[in-house]
């Protein structure tokens, strides 16, 4: 039976990818677990593995850009012949039509698409290296726009740098500028990065009732007792990693704030993976730490540093952005924000920095350190005193910390 091969949504704000490479010609045996095809987003590159056994038949060449869910091609019994358009062969849902066909790259000798449309845009694709297309992505440049020196007519990553250094074009008089305002300095085209997360963020509002709560929280015990550990030699443990490891906790004791809405039913967890937000160049990117509430705070600390290391250079793996419960960002030059949901989540805290300021403690007035803290929910599914009883839980852990390095 033909089995599909589609663009697989490797992260919660990805609506496309770039075949950049297939890895086996058409005719290949494969075995399941075999990469066949190397995929590449905005944020990570990614081999693709045969889902099943079968003979490769691919269905659009190398550069191609599709949406998710989009067909590439398929994988055949010996002998089987690839299904015609409209066949009634299922796909995954939601299914994307298929891309206008080209002819496919063999292996060592890619050859050009013929024009497949564009997943966004309706036009050609621009045949180019992957570091062209994320330098183009960075600096908000048209790839269509600008003239390929590379081998088969690839636009090459220096062709990008030195087509952004052209003196840059006045805005069209019909830019859609309120009337009044001066004329602007400079424009640019929202990059695809900082459009997805904004698709992604309209997205969340639209489908929740989002409300926020704030807690200014006295870490004064949690930060020594972070620095002893270090001067212990047990190993280095963030703030971050501290707040992850009481969120966890609490989340257990409020399991409310611990589910997902779907379809007018509510589903709860017993394992916490959290999300742990990591700013990138032009953007952000949510790596989701698995069962934290199995592990010990050193084993979080390498977890999330892990994470954060391989984040930054775009080295995570599909599933390491997937399967998020509950998420945290932390913002270390403010006081305080208000975060938005992730991906159909109930809760996500926001944490502000940490500042020495005058506190009353004993019924004396003395310095501490303190840290406002924000968490929004989904009203749907949280009320006021689920969220309160988890901040409360929250301040508890963080002002008496021991427990946190059991």
């Amino acid at each position: 039976m033909a089995i599909p091969v589609v663009m697989p949504k490797l992260g919660m704000v990805m609506s496309e990818g770039t075949l950049t490479r297939w890895t086996r010609a058409r005719g290949d045996a494969v075995r399941a677990g075999e990469v066949i095809a190397e995929i590449e987003t905005e944020k990570i590159s990614y081999e693709l593995e045969a889902t099943a056994d079968g003979i490769v038949h691919p269905l659009v060449a190398e550069g191609a850009t599709l949406p998710v869910d989009g067909l590439m091609g398929w994988l055949l019994d010996d002998g089987e012949a690839a299904p015609e358009p409209g066949s009634g062969v299922s796909k995954p849902a939601p299914a994307a039509p298929p891309v206008a066909a080209a002819t496919p790259a063999s292996r060592g000798s890619p050859t050009r698409p013929a024009s497949p449309p564009s997943a966004k845009s309706g036009g050609p694709v621009v045949p180019s290296t992957p570091g062209a297309r994320r330098l183009a992505a960075r600096l908000g440049v048209n790839l269509a726009e600008v003239p390929a020196t590379g081998p088969a007519g690839r636009v090459t990553e220096g062709d990008v740098e030195a087509f952004s250094q052209r003196p840059a074009a006045a805005p069209p008089a019909s830019a859609p500028l309120p009337p009044g305002l001066p004329e602007p300095r400079e424009s640019a085209p929202l990059s695809p990065i900082r459009r997805a997360i904004g698709e992604h963020m309209r997205a969340s509002l639209s489908s929740t009732a989002q409300l926020s709560f704030f807690q200014e929280v006295d870490v004064t015990e949690a930060q020594r007792r972070r620095r002893e550990s270090a001067a212990r030699g047990e190993g280095r443990v963030t703030f971050a990693d501290m707040v992850m490891m009481a969120c966890a906790r609490a989340l257990l004791r409020v399991p409310a704030l611990h589910s997902r809405l779907a379809e007018g039913v509510i589903h709860r967890f017993d394992q916490v993976n959290i999300g742990l937000a990591v700013a990138l160049d032009d953007g952000v990117v949510v790596p989701v730490v698995k069962d934290v509430q199995a592990m010990r705070i050193s084993a979080l600390a390498r977890a999330t540093r892990d994470l954060v290391l391989r984040a930054r250079a775009q080295q995570l793996r599909p599933e390491e952005l997937r399967g998020g419960t509950f998420s945290l960002t932390v913002i270390g030059q403010v006081d305080g924000f208000t975060p938005i949901l992730n991906d159909g989540q109930t809760a996500i805290l926001g944490v502000g920095r940490v500042a020495r300021k005058p506190a009353v403690k004993d019924a004396q007035v003395v310095i501490r350190d303190l840290s406002t803290m924000s968490l929004s929910v989904d009203h749907q599914v949280v009320d006021g005193a689920h969220a309160t009883a988890f901040m409360r839980r929250l301040q508890q852990a963080l002002e008496r910390p021991e427990a946190l390095f059991e």
